[in-house]
């Protein structure tokens, strides 16, 4: 815990899709200022939470934005035990992520 994760093609599928758990996957982008705000609230959530929580360039890993049909970001991806269970569109506060992943 208390580590945010970057993601790309070779290692998504080791750290999500075979993984057990919650895992809260983030796509974002350098130029997005929304994701910006929301990268140091995730760095807090990953030391308040079991969840593992990762991050996804979608400049830089466009294929893996494009699987999961990501239009706008920040988009997050909560996976339980490899299957996607929940998506959320925006930026949005510590306690309403915290909340919806103590609900996995």
């Amino acid at each position: 815990m208390g580590k945010v994760l970057s993601l790309n093609n070779s290692n998504f599928k080791s750290e999500v899709a075979e993984s057990k758990g919650i895992v809260l996957v983030d796509f974002w982008a350098d130029w997005c200022g929304p994701c910006k705000m929301l990268a140091p609230i995730l760095e807090e959530l990953s030391g308040e939470t079991a969840a593992k929580i990762c991050k996804v360039n979608v400049d830089e890993s466009g294929e893996l934005a494009g699987d999961y049909g990501i239009r706008s970001i920040p988009t997050m991806i909560i996976f339980k035990d490899g299957v996607k269970v929940d998506q959320i569109v925006g930026l949005r506060q510590k306690s309403e992520l915290l909340e919806k992943l103590n609900s996995y």
